[in-house]
């Protein structure tokens, strides 16, 4: 019964992904926002909904390993659910269509991956009004981070004449009104709330049941499970031609995780949160790095003219999630 209903909260969040993601590219194109603000902030933001409510409840169930698990596992496999789809769409090489504002939101991320991979090491239990000084640091820097976004996406011109053959496509999303836009991307953020919350009871029951443990089944099951949101709002990003609203969405989304650590340690009571959970998380964190150095290259580069040339990145960022999974499990 358990894995039944793991099951049917994994379907309705992804049919209500899809209902988000098309809120969302109506939003990025009838407001004043952008592809890159709406999916860096809006849908990134509704798409992690999930994880808050997973780590959230691990936290009331005294799960620490995971909640951590969650956040990181998913920021993990947000990466490869990118790299997967440039290389299945690497025809379009959506990357070398991507604003290079994008540069400073991925930069963002990594200093997170890299401060966190750092406070796992060192382990401080010191806490500043119930919150560890080590997420602590982590909420500053997404903050800082932010701040610096918004300043930047202040200056860009947010208003852009679609091209011919995208115009074609945006019919259906068009039809759709702004305002019926806004009241259905709430409601869908609000499911996809509730889901996440079961996603967690049960899967917490299936670490039992099955024996893998919690730092496993967080850091895989729930944490692929969670991500389906961003993995679809990214499918169909793609579909429609908003590759600034694909990438933000991952982009955004691992930066949204990641202060979930914060919202985690406020009530987390034990102590700082870094400090209590299994080593194995190291793994974990140091793959995020990796992973986040490889994607900045491809966010930055300059345009490849051989495909194989192109895809070399996203096959590599393929190669060490893979290899980190392998180190995690044998763990």
């Amino acid at each position: 019964m358990v894995f039944l209903l793991f099951f049917i909260c994994a379907v309705v969040t992804v049919i209500t992904a899809i209902k988000l993601s098309t809120y969302a590219d109506v939003l990025s194109e009838k407001s004043a926002l952008g592809g890159m603000l709406v999916g860096t902030v809006l849908l990134a933001g509704a798409t992690s909904l999930p994880e808050v409510t997973t780590s959230v409840s691990a936290i009331v169930l005294n799960n620490p390993d995971i909640a951590i698990g969650n956040v990181l596992g998913s920021n993990m496999f947000n990466i490869l659910i990118i790299a997967c789809f440039d290389l299945y769409y690497r025809k379009q090489q959506f990357f070398n269509g991507a604003a290079k504002e994008h540069i400073y939101t991925a930069t963002v991320g990594f200093l997170l991956a890299v401060t966190a991979f750092s406070a796992l090491i060192v382990q401080i239990n010191i806490e500043i009004f119930h919150i560890g000084l080590d997420t602590l640091t982590i909420l500053l820097i997404y903050i800082v981070g932010m701040f610096i976004i918004a300043k930047i996406t202040k200056y860009e011109n947010s208003v852009k004449p679609i091209p011919p053959k995208e115009e074609e496509e945006k019919q259906n999303t068009n039809a759709i009104s702004l305002k019926r836009a806004i009241i259905g991307f709430v409601i869908a953020a609000i499911v996809i709330l509730a889901a996440g919350s079961l996603l967690t009871i049960t899967g917490d029951r299936i670490a039992v049941i099955t024996g893998l443990g919690s730092s496993f089944v967080g850091s895989f099951l729930i944490a692929a499970t969670t991500s389906l949101p961003e993995a679809v709002s990214v499918l169909i990003a793609i579909q429609l031609r908003n590759y600034n609203l694909a990438i933000g969405s991952i982009l955004g989304s691992n930066l949204f995780n990641m202060i979930i650590l914060a919202g985690t340690d406020v009530i987390y009571r034990p102590g700082a949160i870094l400090s209590y959970v299994a080593p194995v998380h190291l793994i974990t964190a140091t793959a995020i790095s990796v992973l986040s150095i490889i994607l900045l290259y491809s966010i930055g580069r300059k345009t490849s003219r051989s495909s194989f040339t192109y895809m070399l990145p996203s096959i590599l960022l393929v190669v060490v999630y893979f290899i980190s999974s392998y180190l995690i499990f044998i763990q």
